[in-house]
């Protein structure tokens, strides 16, 4: 199983599933032999997502008046045969609301996963960057191998609903092989539906794309904000362009030092921090908490009716069942935000009286499943994307071995994201790397934020950016908050720091701590 996707996308469609109750190949398969970076965008009204974006409506019109206006760029399909075939880049942007003579340029967004969708992400929360509007345009884009750009293809709606039914988390031998079975089959998919994409989905392969987009979109510089894997899309853009930076953000930091089993415990220990305090702060209101009486209390309940979903799935959304693994999703997507939490105290409620209908929404949000029962590709892009990334594979037998210290970590997710490392396993293209290289000198000042209670991107990570990029670079700013991220807490004091950087070029003291 995929282990929970960390970007703001995820937390988008939650409140969406909450409230309420296909992809291209390749765009061009002639040779191009002109330059790309002299291509002009033709930007125009936008479309309506299409379903491996997730769906929906076209972007309602930009606050104040105005249109989000969509384009597309080509790009190669194999940057080292920049020349032959070519993609396209699906982008989307919100022109500067100020006077042209203040305009900085364009301020690029990758808002995670890796795997959302930023053309749909981007005018979701369009608003809380209004301020960042003033000089800038707002730009964001599917990265390849996602939604629009050369989405990748792995199984049709019906097989995915049985793929995120399975036992993700096996307890026998037979169990075992289940789960190793359903990954291969899954992986097989990805390979016979988009083999021709799949190799050329690597990080490394986003960043040339962006430097070309930098260029395509008339900027010296890159002008950037990274969040969640975006932040790790960002480092290794400093690194292959260090002199191409202009100011960058990274908000809700992957840790760039971490092979994929460090980054799943690290995510283990951040989600089991998350749940405790979500417990802390459900028992500490000044009304009775309706899912325990202490934070061990809400937490002990929690693994009884996981242990207890794991022999007898309870009613969820007809004809699904609400499984062990849903409701671990489930739980794990609520943690995402401190807005989220509600949610889960509804989720729990309703589950301990028999029904599982809101802990499975907030499991299909994670999916990127609709009501109408559609995925979208956020899966399919995360797992390819991670495994072109990613060189180590794992074995079952490597996973068991490990099991006590991710046991150790979380009780609740550690079997979870321990089991969730065989996603890569049978990839039919190899990984890059243990992990990415960010290391960047010459670069200029990035603003490295990190989030002391987030459960994806642990808090340890901003450090560990920091290091990465090496001396003079990484420039720290702490949140003592709660959720996945910083900037989108709306604490005033984050949102204050980080835009007087982006806007004025204000570097902040090292350190800087907001509360």
């Amino acid at each position: 199983m995929p282990k929970p996707t960390s970007l703001r996308a995820s937390a988008l469609a939650a409140t969406a599933v909450l409230l309420s109750a296909s992809a291209a190949a390749c765009g061009s398969s002639d040779p191009k032999s002109e330059d790309l970076s002299a291509q002009k965008l033709n930007w125009k009204e936008c479309p309506a997502p299409s379903e491996a974006e997730g769906g929906g409506s076209a972007p309602s019109p930009l606050p104040g008046g105005g249109e989000w206006q969509c384009a597309t760029m080509k790009a190669p399909l194999d940057w080292a045969n920049p020349q032959g075939d070519t993609i396209d880049i699906a982008l989307i942007r919100a022109v500067t609301s100020g006077p042209q003579n203040r305009r900085i340029g364009s301020l690029v967004f990758n808002f995670g996963g890796p795997g959302g969708s930023g053309v749909i992400t981007l005018p979701a929360f369009g608003g809380d960057y209004a301020a960042l509007r003033t000089r800038y345009d707002l730009v964001s884009f599917d990265p390849r191998g996602v939604g629009r750009s050369a989405g990748v293809k792995c199984e049709n709606d019906e097989q995915l609903d049985r793929f995120f039914q399975q036992d993700a988390t096996p307890d026998d031998a037979a169990e075992q092989q289940t789960l190793v079975n359903n990954t291969k089959a899954f992986n097989a998919a990805c390979d016979k539906n988009s083999g021709k994409v799949i190799p050329h989905v690597a990080t490394t392969d986003a960043a040339r794309d962006m430097d070309l987009m930098r260029q395509v979109l008339g900027d010296d510089k890159l002008y950037y904000f990274g969040i969640s894997y975006g932040t790790e899309l960002g480092g290794v853009y400093a690194h292959l362009f260090p002199k191409n930076v202009g100011r960058a953000v990274f908000d809700g930091v992957v840790d760039p030092t971490q092979d994929p089993e460090q980054g799943s415990l690290g995510q283990a220990r951040g989600f089991q921090l998350a749940l405790d305090n979500y417990a802390k702060n459900c028992t500490s209101q000044v009304e009775e908490c309706p899912v325990g009486t202490s934070e061990q209390d809400v937490k002990n309940r929690i693994a009884r009716l996981l242990k207890d979903l794991d022999k007898k799935p309870l009613p969820g959304l007809f004809p699904r069942e609400l499984t062990q693994t849903a409701a671990t999703n489930g739980i794990a997507q609520s943690l995402y935000s401190k807005d989220f939490w509600e949610y889960l105290t509804e989720g729990l409620q309703q589950a301990y009286e028999g029904d599982g209908k809101i802990l499975m929404m907030l499991s299909d949000s994670m999916n990127g499943r609709n009501e109408s029962g559609q995925y979208s590709n956020i899966q399919a892009a995360n797992v390819s994307i991670n495994c072109a990334d990613q060189k180590p594979r794992y074995t079952p037998q490597d996973v068991e071995s490990k099991l006590p210290e991710f046991r150790a970590a979380s009780p609740l997710f550690g079997d979870y994201l321990a089991w969730g490392m065989l996603s890569c396993t049978d990839w039919a293209v190899p990984g890059a790397a243990d992990h990415p290289d960010v290391s960047a000198p010459g670069a200029p000042p990035i603003l490295v934020v990190g989030n002391t209670g987030d459960p994806a991107t642990p808090y340890e990570g901003a450090r560990k950016m920091v290091d990465a990029l090496g001396d003079g670079v990484g420039v720290e700013l702490t949140y003592k908050g709660q959720g996945h991220g910083a900037y989108d807490s709306k604490n005033k004091c984050v949102q204050g720091t980080v835009n007087s950087y982006l806007l004025d070029g204000k570097v902040p003291s090292a350190g800087t701590v907001c509360t």
